[in-house]
């Protein structure tokens, strides 16, 4: 095995665990399904399409804190009892909103429940146990695990589909939080384990062996308080917010947007299912460049890109093929966010107080992907058209792009220097 893949070799479980399990956790499943509920939910209780989003703002209010919190416990007790506790918690509260009755504040408070439950589901838990086993390939490692995202938002997509056209929308939800259960549990269970786990203790030797600056790279780091005292911190947070409300925002809305578009509903299903297959292959991507490429530079190109879709989702009356490009083109960078955050955390603050600083930032993020899908359902809603909304998200992207060029070098020496 070549020198700079070796630590395949042993973190290689850890990266399969984390792939399933963010694959099939809180980060995809609500927001790649909700735009499939959407219709039967409002055809049963006569809700709006922007009532219906407006429940992703309580849920990405509670993540405010939530997020935060799993990354508090992750660096207090362990990312695994976390990352397994969670699995479950969220599973149930999936299935619990098959009990909707039709009240909207129990529909807003199911979604508040469900980030509580599931945030130990989300990448801040899975990242930093692969930032811990991968120095040289960490991008690589990354982005691998983090195609969970891409793979189960797709197969979500359909799967919630059928189902709902099988058994009811309220079975439907009861099928999609089975999933975690049945698949993530049990994998995460088996493989996934922190280099400190005295049951991989010999794993870690032998790996310290072929590198044994690996060792030294998990000291070094920002404590949490040292980081809010960060200018980089702040840009950080004044980035992902506007970026998670471009990438985000659409994403929900894409089967009420080809609808409007003229598609009919089954190609509608087919079509947003592209986002999935392209996150795919920006994660693997991003993956690849950011351990090649000082990751701002890529960052910015990647994530200039959608504003080409912004522009694409406005013609009046697009082609398939139109739709394709644009779809693709924002999954791509959808699938640049994740790996790129936990990248940059690990490059810029180090591992010592990772998951606390990869939640914080993860909160500013959820905050944007939350409001997001809401702001542009109902400004569809008032004028029968996104279009305004696609206006907003296209100077986002190239906003946002530009600004990560201002994060400068990699402070791993000032960091190291730290130990």
């Amino acid at each position: 095995m070549k020198a700079d893949y070796v630590e395949f070799k042993y973190g290689w479980p850890v990266v399969l665990a984390g792939s399933i399990g963010i694959s099939l956790g809180m980060s995809p499943l609500p927001f790649y399904t909700i735009g499939v509920f959407a219709q039967p939910l409002s055809q049963e209780f006569g809700w709006g399409i922007e009532q219906i989003m407006y429940g992703l703002i309580p849920f990405c209010v509670a993540t405010v804190i939530s997020a935060p919190l799993a990354g508090y416990l992750s660096d207090r007790f362990g990312v695994r009892p976390v990352a397994l506790i969670s699995i479950i918690l969220f599973s149930l509260a999936m299935m619990a909103f098959g009990l909707n009755n039709g009240s909207l504040p129990l529909y807003f408070m199911l979604w508040s429940l469900l980030s509580f439950g599931g945030a130990g589901t989300l990448p801040i838990t899975f990242t930093k146990a692969i930032a811990r086993w991968f120095q040289h390939k960490r991008g690589l490692a990354l982005g691998m695990a983090l195609v969970g995202t891409g793979i189960g938002g797709a197969l979500a997509k359909i799967f919630a589909a059928a189902l709902i056209e099988a058994v009811g929308w309220r079975l439907a939800y009861v099928g999609i939080g089975f999933l975690p259960l049945l698949v993530s549990f049990p994998v995460v269970f088996l493989l996934f384990r922190d280099v400190d786990d005295p049951k991989v203790e010999s794993k870690v030797r032998d790996l310290e062996k072929v590198r044994p600056e690996r060792a030294t790279s998990q000291l070094y780091g920002f404590s949490f308080l040292e980081s809010l005292r960060d200018p980089r911190f702040w840009l950080l947070c004044a980035i992902f917010l506007p970026l998670s409300f471009a990438i985000g925002g659409p994403i929900p809305n894409l089967e009420t947007l080809l609808g409007a578009k003229g598609f009919a509903r089954g190609d509608a299903i087919i079509l947003a299912s592209f986002l999935g297959y392209s996150v795919y292959v920006g994660r693997i991507l991003a993956g690849y460049l950011l351990d090649i490429i000082w990751a701002p530079a890529v960052a910015c190109v990647l994530q200039m890109m959608p504003a080409i879709s912004m522009y694409i989702f406005t013609i009046p009356d697009p082609s398939y093929a139109q739709m394709v490009m644009a779809i693709v083109t924002l999954g791509v960078a959808a699938g640049v966010e994740y790996d790129l955050l936990a990248y940059l955390v690990a490059r810029y603050f180090g591992m010592k107080s990772y998951a606390r600083i990869y939640g914080t930032l993860y909160a500013f993020f959820g905050l944007g992907a939350g409001f997001g899908p809401a702001i542009f359902g109902a400004i569809y809603g008032r004028t029968g058209s996104y279009d305004l909304a696609m206006d907003y998200a296209m100077w986002a992207f190239v906003v946002c792009a530009l600004s990560f060029l201002f994060l400068g070098r990699y402070r791993d020496q000032q960091l190291r220097a730290m130990v």
